[in-house]
C-alpha cells in the first residue's frame, strides 16, 4: 500500500511539471514522458486561418499533410506507417496547423521524418488538389456548417473579432484556392521560428535529436502576419431548418485569458456532478426539458471567447432558456461563498483532468512552447486558487460593458433577439 501511495505521487509530480522547451536548430521542442506504452509527436506550425493570405488556403495546406514529398508518395507513407502500426493525422485550429503521429516505442525516427518531410519537401501537386484534397476540404466544410453548434462558433467568431481571429477555419463554397496559392502559403509559414514539436511518452533528448536531425537545414522564416485582435461583437440571424433551434450569447477580452474566465465558467456551466441529477448552476431550473446550455470557454493568444450555447427542439425553450442564462450571467459578479468555493474546485478539475488526455497535455505544452516557457499544472491550479468574488465581479462587469455577440440560427422568425433575453 505505502509502495502504491509513493508510485502515485510521484507520478503526480511527474504530471505537474511535465515540460521543458528547448531549442533545436531554431525550432521549439518540449516533450513529457510518464512512461506511457506509446508515443506521440506533433509538429505545431504557426499557420491557423488568422494567418491565411486567402480565405481557405490554410485547411487547404491541412490537407496536403501525408500527401506526397521527396522521400515519398502518398500510398508509400500510408504504407509504411501501417507497416509500423503507427496513426497520422491533421487538425487545424484558428492559430495552428498541427500533424501528428502515434506509434510504438521505439518507432520515432521514422514518424520524425515522415511529419518532417511534409515540412521541408512537400510536393503539392495539382492533381493531388484536384482528386484528393478539395473534395475532402469540401466535405469538411460542408459538415461543419450543416452543424448548427459549429456554425454558430463560426459566425461569432467573424462578430467577435471580424479580421484574424474572425477568419473562419473552413472555407466557403465559393472559395477557390490555387495549388500556387497553397505552395506561397507553405513558404511562408514553413519556416524555423514558427514550428514547435511537441512529444509525448518520448524522451526529451532522443526528440530533440531527431528533430535536430531532420529539420536541422531549415531556413529562418519571419512571423506570420496577423491584425492583433480587438472585439467588436454584434448580431446575426440565419435561417435553417431541420435542425436543433440554436442561440449563442458571447463576450469577447483581448489579451491572455485570465483564470477568472475559467471560474465563470464552471460557475454558470448547467453540467451535473452527478447523471441524471439537475445540477446546482444558477441556470439549470430555467433550463425546459429538451433544451440545453453549454458554457463555451475559446482561449487564444491574444484574445479569448466566452459565452453560453442554447439548442432546443422549440424556440419557446430556446427562449426560456436564454433568459435563464442571462440572468444567471448578469447575476454572477454577486458570487461569494461556498458557491464560488465549487466553482473553483471546478475549474481546477477541469484544468487538471484536460491533462489526463493525449491531447490535453499536447494543448497545454503547445500554448507556451512558440513562448519558450514551461508548461505548469502547478501554476494554472495556483492561478485559478487565487481568483475571489472580487476577480469575478470585476471580468463579469467588464464583459457586460461590451457589445455582446449574438448568433440565432433555425426559425428566425420566432427565436429572440438579443434584447429580448436581456442584453
Amino acid at each position: 500500500m505505502l509502495a502504491r501511495a509513493s508510485v502515485t505521487r510521484n507520478a503526480s509530480r511527474i504530471a505537474r511539471n511535465f515540460a521543458t522547451v528547448v531549442d533545436a536548430a531554431g525550432v521549439k521542442v518540449a516533450a513529457v514522458d510518464n512512461g506511457e506504452p506509446t508515443s506521440a509527436v506533433t509538429f505545431l506550425v504557426k499557420a491557423g486561418s488568422r494567418y491565411e493570405s486567402k480565405p481557405g488556403v490554410a485547411q487547404a495546406l491541412k490537407g496536403f499533410a501525408f500527401k506526397s514529398t521527396g522521400k515519398r508518395s502518398t500510398l508509400g507513407t500510408i504504407r509504411e506507417a501501417e507497416l509500423y502500426g503507427g496513426v497520422l493525422s491533421s487538425s487545424l485550429t484558428r492559430e495552428h496547423l498541427a500533424v501528428s503521429a502515434e506509434f510504438l516505442r521505439g518507432d520515432e525516427p521514422f514518424f520524425v521524418d515522415v511529419l518532417s518531410s511534409f515540412i521541408t519537401s512537400a510536393r503539392f501537386t495539382r492533381h493531388e488538389l484536384d482528386e484528393y484534397v478539395a473534395p475532402v476540404v469540401a466535405a469538411e466544410s460542408s459538415s461543419a456548417f450543416a452543424d448548427p453548434a459549429t456554425r454558430a462558433l463560426e459566425l461569432a467568431h467573424a462578430l467577435a473579432f471580424r479580421t484574424g481571429l474572425g477568419s473562419s477555419v473552413f472555407s466557403s463554397p465559393s472559395t477557390h484556392v490555387s495549388i500556387d496559392d497553397v505552395k506561397a502559403y507553405a513558404s511562408s509559414v514553413f519556416g524555423a521560428g514558427n514550428i514547435a514539436v511537441l512529444g509525448t511518452g518520448i524522451d526529451p533528448a532522443t526528440l530533440q535529436k531527431l528533430v535536430e536531425q531532420s529539420l536541422g537545414s531549415l531556413s529562418a522564416a519571419t512571423a506570420p502576419e496577423s491584425t492583433p485582435s480587438a472585439y467588436f461583437g454584434g448580431e446575426t440571424r440565419i435561417e435553417a431548418h431541420g435542425a436543433p433551434e440554436t442561440v449563442f450569447i458571447g463576450f469577447g477580452k483581448t489579451g491572455v485569458s485570465a483564470p477568472e474566465l475559467a471560474v465563470l465558467a464552471a460557475y454558470l456551466d448547467p453540467q451535473p456532478s452527478v447523471k441524471w441529477s439537475q445540477g446546482l448552476s444558477p441556470i439549470s431550473e430555467g433550463i425546459p426539458n429538451g433544451t440545453s446550455v453549454q458554457t463555451v470557454l475559446l482561449p487564444y493568444s491574444d484574445a479569448t471567447l466566452f459565452g453560453l450555447l442554447i439548442q432546443g427542439a422549440t424556440t419557446e425553450g430556446v427562449r426560456a432558456a436564454g433568459k435563464a442564462a442571462v440572468a444567471a450571467f448578469k447575476a454572477a459578479g454577486g458570487v461569494k461563498g461556498d458557491d464560488l468555493k465549487k466553482a473553483v474546485v471546478k475549474a481546477k478539475f477541469a484544468a487538471a483532468s484536460a491533462l489526463d488526455g493525449r491531447q490535453g497535455l499536447i494543448s497545454a505544452i503547445g500554448a507556451n512552447a512558440f513562448t519558450g516557457t514551461s508548461a505548469s499544472l502547478d501554476s494554472t491550479l495556483s492561478s485559478i486558487e487565487k481568483v475571489n468574488s472580487s476577480a469575478i465581479s470585476k471580468i463579469t462587469s467588464s464583459l457586460l460593458k461590451a457589445k455582446p455577440t449574438y448568433v440565432a440560427i433555425g426559425d428566425i422568425k420566432t427565436l429572440p433577439h438579443a434584447d429580448e433575453l436581456g442584453l
